[in-house]
């Protein structure tokens, strides 16, 4: 139930400004009327840092300090950053202190797979674990919706507010976590970032993380701009777009919950993972053609079609996530993880 908790909350964080940070960047009243430009120089802060995770969060994991620790620690200073982040004006100062915050955050993404990965006998079922943390993510969208009804703490941007808080929530929170220590092994190799690396000599597990690049170099399509899409051209209110926003994780949690585990068991990790990467264009058609019908029609189609992200999520992500758990000497869990947010969060989404 502890790890559970923890993907709650740990999603919950990133569910609360990743879908809505773009709208807040270039907005004007309330938002911050910054250039499409500067917001993506933003908004890419978090893919910079990832790239540094095998090299910061994994090697500390995996070498130096209980995993835990390290979590409480990074995301209790994360939620300081953010707090003055949410008040923040201006490129220059916005555009430092969310790179500030993605170099404490982007670790805990691999970080906290690893430790699932530590504490479970069956790779087979981290996806329920992991639903959690899509549960988490619709939950954020709730709150925010609610917080913008009331105008709660007008003044700060409510997007990095709610993930201040519950960011000190999560930190605190991670203390009470499993112990999990790092590597005792006097023959290890001491730079467990090294041993991820060497692992890109095996064929197979090359092609995995080229195909993994690719892959996520398309998602920031959605992600960023989506809001906005749904704001203007399907003419959704800006207050419903986080609930809207959420049918995407609803089916997330759908697969999560009940198709992962039977598809790794009868299909395998492969055709998995194939079917995952053939949802996401199938929901850009939509998206493309939406502008062309009547609004009558395509709004609900649109919104139908946010689904397909949750289906392409389950089964190309959290598989893939399990994929290099399963191939990861037990040693370097935590680097090997970071080496995929690396490839795929960090390189293919810049």
């Amino acid at each position: 139930w502890r790890l559970s908790v923890m993907m709650f909350l740990q999603y919950a964080i990133w569910g609360a400004w990743a879908p809505f940070l773009w709208t807040y960047l270039v907005s004007k009243n309330p938002g911050l009327g910054m250039t499409d430009m500067q917001a993506g120089t933003v908004f890419g802060m978090l893919a910079l840092a990832c790239i540094l995770a095998p090299f910061t969060g994994g090697q500390i994991a995996d070498r130096w300090v209980d995993t835990e620790k390290f979590l409480g620690v990074v995301h209790i200073a994360g939620g300081v950053v953010l707090f003055f982040l949410s008040k923040a004006h201006g490129f220059g100062n916005v555009s430092g202190l969310m790179a500030l915050y993605c170099l404490l955050y982007a670790p805990t993404l691999a970080l906290t797979n690893s430790i699932g990965f530590h504490h479970i006998e069956d790779q087979k079922i981290f996806g329920q674990i992991r639903v959690l943390g899509t549960i988490g993510w619709i939950c954020a969208a709730f709150i925010l919706t609610a917080w913008r009804s009331v105008h709660l703490l007008p003044g700060y941007a409510d997007c990095l507010m709610l993930p201040a808080v519950l960011s000190v929530i999560m930190g605190v929170f991670c203390f009470f976590l499993p112990h999990t220590p790092p590597a005792k092994d006097k023959a290890a190799d001491p730079l467990a970032f090294r041993e991820a690396f060497i692992m890109l000599k095996n064929k197979n597990f090359l092609i995995f993380m080229l195909i993994a690049f690719v892959v996520t170099t398309e998602l920031q399509f959605y992600y960023g701009p989506t809001e906005q899409f749904l704001q203007l051209a399907m003419k959704i209110p800006g207050n419903l777009t986080p609930i809207v926003l959420s049918v995407a994780q609803a089916a997330e949690f759908f697969a999560m919950a009940l198709l992962l585990s039977y598809a790794l068991r009868n299909w395998g990790v492969r055709k998995t993972m194939a079917l995952g990467t053939i949802a996401w264009p199938l929901r850009y058609v939509v998206f493309a053609l939406a502008p062309l019908g009547p609004l009558a029609v395509m709004k609900p189609l649109v919104i139908a079609s946010l689904t397909l992200h949750g289906l392409g999520y389950t089964f190309f992500f959290v598989a893939s996530q399990i994929y290099v758990d399963m191939v990861s000497p037990k040693d370097i869990r935590a680097s090997t993880q970071s080496l995929l947010a690396l490839v795929t969060l960090g390189i293919g989404t810049y």
